[in-house]
């Protein structure tokens, strides 16, 4: 990515694009009767304040779910994934489903955590395989790449969020395995404690790998979180649907440039 190109992240909506930048957000939308809705608004809250290893990623993390309610009072007509019946369902059922795995005892620990985190990103993929929201998720990527590469971008995308996968698992299903090991009054907040600490190291690892691209553990670490962004997480969006995400960056490099 060239040196004047701004550092974009982005959010694919059901109907629509989310775009922020380091300071500004910009989503745009379809409605029903195939009209365009675009809105803008400067972020009030930006995790690079944050320079704490321990604490910036969690910070990145927050920084993208503080937008939400931004959004939705700004576009009251987007739809956010979470919104979904069939996905607060699934959520339900996977949380049931890894309480099951988890009181079971059949498996050692370790395989235990790792499976628990496995069945944890079911509804995620749930949400994705073949929606709107996978085409939009592409969209989303081919437009951000677009910009950095100064090309036509692949709707597979380097610093996707599911690049996290392979690290996140891991260091879950590690942290997970230590928490379980504390005193039976201790061991809720020793996994909340792993949780936070799973984050920080994944998206420090996440950093390492976007810096990276060569490395043969980088490639190995980004292979999953590629494959689930091939196979399941993003689809080939249509021309109107590029719009859209077109339409959100194009806002949100406005306000940034303003």
């Amino acid at each position: 990515m060239s040196e004047d190109k701004l550092r974009l992240g982005g959010m694919a909506l059901p109907n629509g694009v989310l775009v922020h930048g380091p300071s500004a957000w910009a989503c745009a939308i379809r409605h029903p009767d195939g009209s365009l809705e675009v809105v803008s608004a400067r972020k009030r809250f930006r995790a690079s304040r944050v320079t704490s290893p321990l604490l910036r990623g969690p910070a990145r993390i927050a920084e993208a779910l503080a937008l939400l309610p931004q959004v939705k009072r700004k576009l009251p007509a987007a739809r956010l994934p979470m919104e979904s019946p069939r996905v607060i369902a699934m959520i339900v059922g996977t949380a049931a489903v890894v309480k099951g795995v988890r009181d079971s005892g059949r498996l050692k620990a370790p395989a235990q955590e790792l499976l628990s985190s496995l069945l944890s990103i079911a509804p995620a993929a749930f949400a994705l395989r073949g929606s709107e929201l996978a085409a939009y998720h592409g969209a989303e990527h081919i437009s951000i790449g677009t910009y950095e590469h100064g090309e036509r971008a692949e709707r597979e995308h380097e610093r996707c969020g599911s690049h996290l996968l392979g690290p996140l698992l891991a260091t879950t299903a590690i942290g997970n395995t230590l928490a379980a090991r504390a005193p039976a009054h201790l061991r809720t907040p020793a996994r909340l404690g792993a949780q936070l600490l799973a984050v920080a190291a994944s998206t420090e690892i996440f950093g390492w790998m976007v810096r990276n691209p060569d490395k043969r553990l980088a490639r190995a670490l980004a292979k999953p979180g590629h494959e689930l962004q091939h196979r399941v997480a993003t689809s080939e969006p249509t021309p109107e649907q590029i719009e859209v995400a077109e339409a959100a960056l194009a806002a949100c490099l406005e306000l940034e440039r303003a």
